[in-house]
């Protein structure tokens, strides 16, 4: 098969998928808004289930849920007629996922949220499926053509089901003012779990800044910053607020006469300077993108130093 044009065959099934993506898009309605809102106001879990492929989109969209604060667990629907049932309770939240909105193995669960009278949302191409028929909110996706459309697998289907769990995920984390700081909280682990932490969790305490006044001999000052090896000394007056910093540079720069000045005469005013409640990647962003660049920043609070955070403090953490 010298002809086959691999790079070909995947610009179709990108194409594909893309302009089923629109299509659902443009057609999102008041029915996104109402799902959104009986998901909102749900005391229990969603409870989010489907068979083989629209299965595993069901298991992702229930993670995704999770791990964005809104509270979300996976029930497969076969195993659910062989009592896990159970794990669904009337505060809950069904979501129910397949294209045909005809599998039968959904058939148990529907039966059990409507006698039960558990919210049931359905995600299907077909309004006027038994599923869509018994639900109470129908999300509609495009019947559009399988990528693989002469075999009809499962591809723009799954991909757009994923999407529309994403949307609603998004939309609900957007509804309830879930915060980066709350993120942080779910994902302590790994790269991101690091690109969520604080500067607060990283930084330098008040027993290690280096820190002197503005009527220091720059000798002392000197002496200080070689101290606490930050590359830099803080300059606070006498109630602790930063005036400004010396660092190894302005010594270089500075170098002629400098024992012959005091530590206000010598320092640079208006220092970088960032919250303790600051992520550390946007404390990475400050130090690099702000100019002029650094390599340190003093951490305070109420204009006085609470800590010292250095970039290689970034890199130690997996910031970077």
């Amino acid at each position: 098969m010298t002809d086959f044009d691999a790079i070909a065959v995947g610009r179709r099934v990108l194409s594909v998928e893309a302009e089923a993506l629109g299509l659902m898009a443009d057609a999102l309605d008041e029915t996104f808004t109402k799902a959104l809102e009986i998901l909102f106001v749900a005391k229990g879990r969603i409870v989010c289930t489907g068979v083989g492929k629209s299965g595993l989109v069901a298991r992702k969209i229930a993670s995704t849920l999770a791990s964005t604060g809104t509270p979300a667990m996976w029930v497969h629907a076969t195993e659910a007629s062989h009592g896990d049932l159970g794990m669904v309770g009337a505060d809950d939240v069904v979501l129910a996922i397949s294209k045909t909105g005809e599998t039968r193995e959904l058939a148990d669960i529907i039966t059990y949220a409507k006698r039960f009278s558990i919210p049931l949302i359905a995600m299907t191409a077909m309004a006027r499926s038994a599923l869509g028929r018994s639900a109470d909110v129908v999300l509609r996706i495009p019947n559009s053509i399988e990528a693989a459309h002469e075999l009809n697998a499962p591809t723009t289907s799954t991909t757009l089901q994923i999407a529309l769990g994403d949307a609603l995920a998004v939309a609900l984390l957007e509804r309830r003012g879930f915060t980066p700081d709350q993120f942080g909280l779910l994902h302590p682990g790994g790269k991101l779990g690091a690109m969520l932490r604080t500067v607060g969790d990283i930084m330098h305490g008040m027993g290690e800044l280096p820190i002197v006044g503005p009527a220091t001999p720059m000798r002392d000052a000197i002496l200080e910053l070689s101290a606490k090896r930050f590359g830099c000394v803080g300059v606070c007056d006498d109630d602790g607020r930063l005036l400004g910093v010396i660092t190894d540079g302005d010594l270089r720069r500075k170098i002629d006469g400098l024992l012959d000045h005091s530590a206000g005469e010598v320092m640079t005013l208006h220092p970088k300077s960032v919250p303790r409640g600051m992520l550390a990647a946007e404390a990475l962003k400050h130090m690099t993108d702000t100019p002029p660049p650094t390599t340190v920043l003093f951490v305070v609070e109420n204009e006085k130093p609470v800590g010292i955070l250095h970039v290689h403090d970034l890199l130690r953490a997996g910031v970077m």
